[in-house]
């Protein structure tokens, strides 16, 4: 767990901060480590909930959390509030040694509600009305649903702002929908006016001359979310992003001012879901949560993996898995089941990619609504499904870990740039249907965890100064402060490698002056001529695709059959210090032997510029040398391939989480003895079956 959210749950609560039904007691600290589950008593009779509590407390389940989506329960009438049904679900969770996080239920407004104001609701993009009977039905940007909704979060605080067992609050559910109505569109264009000044100020920057697009008036600027002039396009999104945060902070005020700050305050995000700049909303935050949901097929663990590390990096900080699927999803065309052992072995990777809290949605199956046939982990009888013993064997093992893991976090050597604005403008325009930014980021992601063992994903406004080696693949906008961010970088000793399409536009979505990487092609000494969508994959040759074999006594270069797919950009330098590592071998006829890759020194730093979507094969040499160059080292040295490890480090030494997703057991040596946390003892070697897990200790 991180400091800051150690320090404030640790926080003594005296025995006078009791509310009505709650008997006053000093719970102790919640775990380093903690399992929790969604909980929902307003759908169960009261009497049913002990035995509920019974079984979480046995599966070692330490925290629930409640109350998201429970608004018509709370308050069943406009002004009339109910929470002592909650207040009892709180104090009956604790008499079991539960902790609970209350969910702030604006995600679900009553039906009385927007039947009452329905200004309230949503108009969709083709200007209907949306209607009750989902969730998250309602305008955001609405100030009447904002009157209502703090209200209510501000009634949850009042009640359980100092409760000993309420250690945390979710600010509403899964932040997505947005509205197009009128009022909206207006509050858009006076933000547009608050960040532009004047129309002609806009008009020269947004380039509206092109197709006579050019605006007399504030309330001429429309809402395009598809294909409109770019920088129409980012200014909504930015728009969209700035007001779920006032929506957030309209909240968090409230809660803030009635409560112990040892409460912290998150949302649930969703890993790599771009409705917003997670890094906008995320800075009012205690701390980042997600939910994590593999839906259909197996856990990936390296594009999941990067969604922790994407997580982690909002705040740069431990972060907690709000929600996680326990088996199966319901929403998906095949909704199979997670493997035998893979929902435990998921827990630990997201343990050891930073989360100090695993919460599994849900605990028991509703009767009705949408989601019936959603994995639990107990079944509408009230009795265990199979999972049940996994996520048991989980909370014990949690509880034996939890002391050595307390007060660690991720520290990397590497960083990867990640940022909304550049992945917005590549998904409008991506010119090859074929290129996915995401995808393009977990291609330098898979081998540079591979062999450094651990990597953050960050933005590029945020200092970069302990970092050996950053990467920055897909950073098509950037603006001048990010430019002179990784200038800085560089020139301070740093080793900055910029992948294709970076530094293509400017803060509003302009192409650069510059041709690529526009403000930074003076410190690389080098540019993109042109760059072409592919078709078919084209070879390249060069560093990075050469080898050896044995043959007889001699050793004799070989080359591999390297390509580049999708996207390929012409390079051409500009210094004679700027050096070419790969080259395009025949395909169109402009790219035949030009340079693929370019390189530069900069004082004791370099930058580096590939301009090929890299084949894995070749991907993997690249990052190789890219860590050679930049003198990073394996954290636990060289491990069979399918061997995730997930170093943790604090005060007392580093942990070690090593997980199998290979489909057999596997042998590992280790570098040195190892405490072996779950199963006592001291290690040099251990076998792994499939699924297994280990955590090793230096402390």
């Amino acid at each position: 767990m991180n400091s800051r959210l150690a320090t404030l749950i640790l926080c003594a609560v005296s025995l006078t901060c009791s509310t009505a039904n709650t008997q006053a007691v000093t719970p102790s600290a919640p775990p380093a480590l903690v399992l929790g589950a969604a909980w929902y008593p307003e759908q169960w009779p009261e009497s049913r909930w002990d035995a509920d509590l019974d079984l979480m407390q046995k599966a070692g389940i330490t925290m629930v959390r409640v109350g998201e989506f429970a608004w018509s329960r709370m308050e069943p009438s406009d002004g009339h509030y109910d929470l002592d049904w909650l207040d009892n679900a709180v104090t009956a969770a604790g008499r079991h040694g539960i902790y609970t996080v209350i969910g702030t239920p604006s995600a679900a407004p009553p039906a009385w509600l927007t039947q009452k104001y329905p200004e309230t609701l949503r108009t969709l993009e083709d200007g209907r009305k949306d209607q009750h009977g989902n969730r998250q039905q309602f305008n955001w940007a609405n100030p009447k649903y904002r009157q209502l909704s703090r209200g209510m979060a501000e009634q949850l605080a009042k009640r359980f702002g100092h409760n000993p067992w309420v250690i945390g609050w979710q600010i509403d559910n899964e932040y997505a929908n947005v509205s197009f109505d009128d009022a909206t569109k207006a509050q858009f264009q006076d933000w547009l006016k608050a960040r532009y000044s004047t129309l002609d100020n806009l008009n020269a920057r947004w380039t509206t001359s092109y197709w006579s697009e050019t605006y007399s008036n504030w309330n001429q600027v429309p809402i395009e979310t598809k294909y409109g002039n770019p920088g129409l396009l980012l200014s909504w999104m930015r728009f969209v992003s700035d007001t779920w945060r006032s929506y957030q902070k309209n909240q968090t005020e409230v809660i803030r001012a009635n409560s112990e700050p040892r409460q912290f305050i998150t949302t649930n995000m969703m890993g790599w879901f771009d409705g917003y700049d997670h890094y906008t909303v995320s800075q009012d935050l205690d701390l980042a949560s997600w939910d994590d949901y593999v839906g259909q097929g197996q856990l990936d663990p390296y594009r999941n993996g990067a969604a922790h590390d994407l997580t982690r990096g909002f705040l740069r900080k431990n972060f907690w898995v709000m929600e996680t699927q326990p088996g199966f999803v319901n929403w998906q065309k095949i909704n199979n089941s997670l493997d035998k052992g893979e929902v435990r072995a998921m827990a630990w990777h997201a343990i050891g990619h930073g989360a100090d809290a695993v919460s599994y949605w849900q605990w028991r199956s509703a009767l009705n609504g949408q989601e019936q046939y959603h994995g639990t982990l107990v079944g509408p009888d009230g009795t265990p499904v199979p999972l049940y013993t996994e996520v048991a064997q989980l909370g014990a093992e949690f509880a034996k870990a939890a002391p050595a893991l307390a007060g660690t976090s991720v520290k990397s050597d590497v960083a990867i740039l990640h940022s909304y604005d550049s992945r917005w403008a590549i998904n409008w325009q991506r010119h090859n249907t074929n290129y996915d930014p995401v995808s393009e980021i977990v291609s330098y992601y898979k081998p540079l965890r591979d062999l450094s063992q651990s990597v953050d994903i960050v933005s590029p406004s945020v200092s970069l100064t302990q970092y050996k080696l950053v990467v920055a693949p897909g950073l098509n906008v950037l603006s001048d402060a990010e430019a002179k961010n990784l200038i800085a970088y560089v020139e301070q000793g740093g080793n900055l490698v910029l992948g294709q399409r970076t530094a293509m536009k400017d803060a509003d979505n302009t192409l650069q002056t510059q041709r690529q990487p526009g403000p930074l092609a003076s410190i690389l000494g080098g540019r993109v001529e042109q760059y072409y969508a592919l078709t078919d994959p084209i070879p390249v040759y060069g560093a990075w695709t050469e080898g050896s074999k044995p043959t007889g006594n001699k050793t004799v270069a070989t080359k591999t059959a390297a390509t580049s797919s999708d996207w390929a950009e012409l390079l051409s330098t500009q210094s004679p210090d700027t050096k070419v590592l790969l080259r395009f071998g025949k395909s169109n006829g402009w790219l035949d032997d030009q340079p693929a890759a370019i390189t530069r020194k900069v004082g004791k730093g370099s930058i580096t510029y590939i301009g090929a979507y890299l084949d894995p094969t070749t991907m993997t040499k690249a990052a190789k040398w890219m860590l050679d160059i930049s003198h990073v080292q394996p954290k636990l040295g060289k491990l069979p391939e399918g061997i995730d490890v997930y170093p943790r480090e604090g005060p007392n030494g580093k942990v070690y989480i090593l997980v199998n997703f290979n489909k057999s057991p596997q042998t590992i040596t280790l570098p040195t003895p190892m405490q072996d946390i779950l199963n006592g003892g001291t290690k040099t070697t251990l076998t792994l079956p499939t699924y297994g897990v280990s955590v090793l200790s230096t402390q």
